[in-house]
């Protein structure tokens, strides 16, 4: 696995990249079969260190976590905790489907963009009714079963997902809805 432990505006030191590497390690030899990945960020907020983690396993599903402490030990302590609470419960989930992915998530390319938002006020028209695009960047959609695509949406901690249905090889998007459940809209 790829380690990439890097720190915004902080020294890393040695003794600490060893550490990340030791415990991510062996949590990703419990509990995550074929880890591709990591991605370890350490910054500073105010007083506190915060350590963002982001796995990349090879079935295509992606873990993050984000841990805050005063201390720069204890900030990655708790983001692991965090990572490992995720993937134990991924791997439980995989054990409770009775189904083990053979092959890897087949991923299709997208483009994403973040869409400025206009202060105007509801009596003044636009001079234009096109979008300012603030950026553009490039998007993988996962080609995903719909219980597989829940599971990935809970362990990103994103609101929503667009995938590709296995099952009838089109778009689909699962959200969580302001109730608590899960939404899931299937275009026919």
């Amino acid at each position: 696995m790829r380690y990439q432990i890097t720190g915004k505006q902080i020294d890393i030191g040695n003794a600490l990249q060893q550490h990340v590497e030791g415990e991510l390690g062996s949590i990703m030899g419990k509990y995550a079969g074929r880890p591709t990945d990591a991605q370890i960020v350490f910054s500073k907020s105010a007083h506190e260190f915060v350590c963002e983690t982001t796995v990349h396993l090879s079935t295509g599903l992606t873990a993050q976590a984000k841990g805050r402490a005063t201390e720069i030990y204890a900030a990655f302590e708790n983001c692991s905790e965090k990572m490992e609470k995720q993937l134990r419960r991924y791997k439980r989930r995989l054990k409770d489907h009775h189904k083990e992915r053979e092959v890897p998530v087949e991923l299709s390319g997208a483009s994403s963009y973040i869409l400025a938002t206009e202060n105007t006020s509801e009596e003044t028209e636009p001079d234009s009714l096109q979008p300012v695009i603030v950026a553009e960047m490039e998007a993988k959609i996962p080609s995903l079963s719909v219980g597989e695509a829940v599971m990935q949406m809970e362990i990103a901690g994103a609101p929503v997902l667009v995938f590709r249905n296995e099952g009838k090889d089109g778009l689909n998007v699962v959200y969580r809805r302001d109730d608590g459940n899960i939404g899931w809209i299937d275009p026919q």
